[in-house]
């Protein structure tokens, strides 16, 4: 099962199905980083639940120059390795990094806007300023992982501007509110999505067999609907 067949299925079943199965798939993916496989795991751990559990916490949601230095680690020993990324985030300022997620928070619900205050620190983009957000303001923001964008056809090519995270954004919102509607427990928010879309793409590629017990039924006009009807024509962009 890939990350594009579960975005176009309409079954609350399959995707708490997947849901389930999530940190197998860390497991699994961990697995396969050989010497780097215990850190993973602490730090998806650690991004899953004591940080948004800290930025909670605290009077004003907000992150320390420590947790956003840990949030890089996170990000690229999940995705990419860009130890360049780590340097660039550990040069801001102590002050600034806690002046500038305050101030992201609080612009929130407008996304695009606490986007663009966050992308004001050193070495942040849009990918990494909405691993920010989806940590402490779930209902609201979806981390930008390369997978889960790939699983939305219309989005391929992945660009990382803050134009293409809202297009991303507007989709996951679209697929929560309709998971909403037809699951009684109404619990599904946009990062609790992109979790399942992860674990679907990220399973197909390296353990299919983990999600092999959850067919998928999804119709095909939701698609359609949701692109304007027919094929994306968007041309791809260097």
């Amino acid at each position: 099962m890939s990350g594009e067949r579960l975005y176009r299925c309409e079954d609350p079943a399959v995707w708490r199905g997947v849901y389930a199965k999530y940190w197998d798939v860390v497991e699994a993916k961990a697995a396969g980083k050989q010497k780097s496989s215990g850190r993973l795991l602490e730090l998806e751990k650690w991004y899953q639940e004591a940080l948004p559990a800290a930025i909670l916490a605290r009077t004003e949601r907000s992150l320390t120059h420590s947790e956003l230095v840990k949030l890089m680690e996170w990000k690229t020993t999940r995705g990419k390795f860009r130890p360049r990324l780590k340097q660039l985030i550990g040069s801001n300022d102590d002050e600034a990094v806690l002046r500038c997620t305050k101030k992201a928070f609080a612009l929130l619900p407008c996304v695009p806007s606490a986007i663009a205050e966050l992308s004001t620190l050193k070495g942040l983009g849009p990918a990494t300023a909405s691993a920010v957000l989806a940590a402490g303001a779930p209902g609201e923001a979806a981390f930008m992982a390369d997978e889960v964008v790939e699983s939305i056809a219309e989005l391929r090519p992945v660009r990382y501007t803050a134009k293409h995270y809202s297009l991303f954004l507007e989709k996951i919102l679209r697929k929560t509110h309709r998971l909403n509607e037809a699951d009684t427990q109404q619990d599904w928010t946009p990062h609790k999505v992109e979790l399942c879309l992860w674990a679907c793409a990220v399973a197909n590629q390296i353990q299919p067999s983990l999600l092999e017990a959850f067919p998928l039924s999804y119709n095909t006009e939701t698609q359609e609907e949701e692109t304007g009807g027919g094929p994306s024509k968007r041309r791809k962009t260097k």
